[in-house]
């Protein structure tokens, strides 16, 4: 009897288990959304940023009462924006029934991801990753039905850069400095270039370094002889930073440009007066007026600034599920993949949000050229892709 009554107690348990882990959706009252994340190393203050600003979001959805009569449930996890490991984040929000994901930030970390999201059917929303690559496959040529995306692209990038360059610094010669180890550093720069010659500038200097390095003296020795007008680096903070600084030490008097990569207090930190009077593109700015009250709101719960632009571009991504959520009636993650190529004109923190099907890209989506003034990031031009 105590046998089978043990038999009894354990099948019970064992049914519970199964429900309550079953199902797209990761229980009956709760709808999973993952998030593949750098939450340490040198990319972690966006991606802390990005994290904190989804929770207060989803908490004030679920003040609402949720989507589809369920709470949102955020799985977070930390990738250190290493391909490697954001491979096996992805097997581990998928095998943990998220409906979609939202990031990785970085373009060679989102293309690795695809390996794990399209053979799953579940789509993620990158959300600073600009490379074209990662939502199309550069071999076929064709979409990636699982991914896409909520920030602008490198050419795009690449292309305002350029004429910003030329027309508003008045540049005839530059000089570019990439990590030739980094898709988003090494794209970024030739669409740079591309477009520079195209307004009738003259490349002068082209050189490259490997990631991790720290010292660029060598390589900037070749750029100030040549004396260009511009110098652009397409890298993330900290290698911007110390090319600039040490760029200053060796007198090299070129303006210093860069991509959506410079946008944290780092840059300030480690370039010091040297980062004075650069500029750099961008996704999203602090004096942007439409998300002023996001900005007061993540301020008084945080006690800090959100680091632009990986927060907005993420709720972006979050904004586009939950629709997705609702006008399918659906947890399943293939339905929703579906619904978010079909996205148009839909309210989101930085603006209007529509999907362009074909490429899985944003349309019309504004770009921000900001000046390192004071110590800080101060708004200069805004452009819109067409």
């Amino acid at each position: 009897m105590r046998t089978k009554w043990l038999a009894l107690v354990l099948a019970v348990v064992f049914a519970a288990v199964v429900a309550g882990c079953g199902g797209s959706s990761g229980g009956a009252d709760v709808i999973k959304i993952g998030q593949t994340v750098a939450l340490t190393g040198d990319s972690s203050m966006w991606g802390q940023s990005e994290k904190n600003a989804l929770e207060m979001e989803i908490a004030k959805i679920n003040a609402k009462g949720g989507v589809l009569g369920k709470k949102l449930q955020l799985v977070a996890y930390d990738n250190r924006a290493d391909a490697t490991e954001a491979v096996n984040i992805a097997k581990r929000l998928v095998g943990e029934k998220v409906v979609a994901i939202i990031g990785p930030a970085q373009s060679g970390v989102a293309i690795a991801t695809t390996s794990v999201t399209e053979p799953s059917k579940v789509p993620f929303i990158a959300t600073t990753a600009t490379n074209p690559k990662v939502t199309v496959d550069d071999k076929t040529g064709k979409v990636r039905n699982y991914a896409f995306r909520t920030c602008f692209i490198d050419p795009f990038q690449g292309t305002v850069a350029a004429q910003f360059a030329v027309k508003d610094l008045k540049a005839k010669t530059a000089a570019v400095i990439y990590d030739v180890g980094s898709d988003y550093s090494a794209w970024l720069g030739k669409y740079f270039i591309e477009e520079f010659q195209k307004q009738g500038g003259k490349i002068i200097a082209n050189e490259a370094f490997r990631t991790g390095e720290l010292d660029f003296r060598a390589i900037l020795g070749k750029v100030k002889g040549s004396s260009p007008d511009v110098l652009f680096i397409p890298t993330m903070q900290k290698e911007a930073a110390l090319v600039m600084k040490q760029a200053a030490d060796l007198g090299i008097k070129a303006k210093f440009l860069g991509g959506d990569g410079w946008g944290s207090p780092d840059l300030v930190t480690l370039g010091g007066s040297a980062v004075e009077g650069s500029y750099f593109v961008n996704l999203a700015s602090l004096d942007d007026p439409d998300i002023q009250s996001f900005i007061k709101e993540y301020k008084e719960k945080y006690k800090s600034d959100p680091v632009m632009p990986n927060p907005v571009m993420a709720i972006d991504g979050l904004y586009a599920i939950v629709d997705a959520l609702k006008k399918t009636n659906s947890t399943d993650p293939a339905k929703i993949a579906e619904q978010l190529a079909k996205t148009k004109d839909l309210q989101a923190l930085s603006g209007k949000l529509t999907i362009d099907p074909k490429t899985h890209n944003p349309l019309n989506k504004p770009a921000v050229i900001q000046e390192v003034k004071g110590g800080k990031f101060v708004f200069k031009a805004k452009f819109v892709t067409q």
